[in-house]
């Protein structure tokens, strides 16, 4: 069963929640890696609040400048991801346990606050197109850092990912999808929960 197909079941005591936001923002770039892969989505980001007030992933750091990449926080209200409200989404709630959620969250801290460090993997994009994993210290693309939190931390499903991971690849791991649609109206129906 896919990510798609299955529904909630019931939380331990001991369980979090982390979300990976797998998107299609209809860019230029996006549509130049979905000529070459054929998925549907090209972009995976992990957030910790349903929110989705801060989304961290490697994408562009400048709005309007997308061959510049590092670690970036992207949120629907500033940025790139503001730019691009009408972007096809699917949220994906990630049961995991209390320590790996804060392992998970200390990892992302910690590469946050070095962030200037941290470059943008593309040749290690372009060669995964063609079956060529290469990976580079301090460099990712979107997929490979958010497999390497997989990985690293032994998150279910980590070992049935590929080895060049797509971000299609995790809509097929356990999960409860809990969105499926544009991120304005994900905004939207969240903005009305809170108010």
């Amino acid at each position: 069963m896919t990510v798609m197909e299955k529904t909630a079941s019931s939380a331990k005591t001991d369980q979090k929640e982390i979300y990976l936001v797998v998107s299609q923002t209809g860019s230029i770039v996006s549509k130049m890696l979905k000529g070459v892969t054929k998925a549907q989505y090209n972009h995976i980001s992990v957030a910790f609040r349903e929110d989705l007030e801060a989304m961290y992933s490697f994408g562009r750091r400048l709005t309007y400048f997308p061959f510049w990449g590092g670690f970036v926080a992207e949120s629907p209200n500033h940025g790139t991801m503001k730019r691009f409200l009408e972007a096809r989404i699917v949220v994906i709630a990630v049961p995991v346990s209390d320590e790996v959620y804060k392992k998970v969250h200390n990892r992302i801290d910690s590469m946050f606050a070095e962030r200037k460090k941290y470059g943008y993997n593309y040749i290690g994009l372009f060669l995964a197109g063609i079956n060529v994993p290469r990976k580079t210290e301090y460099r990712y693309y979107c997929s490979e850092f958010v497999k390497e939190l997989y990985t690293l931390y032994h998150i279910d499903g980590y070992d049935q990912l590929p080895t060049i991971a797509q971000p299609e690849d995790f809509l097929k791991l356990p999960g409860r999808c809990i969105y499926k649609g544009t991120l304005r109206e994900y905004v939207k129906q969240k903005n009305k929960v809170l108010k």
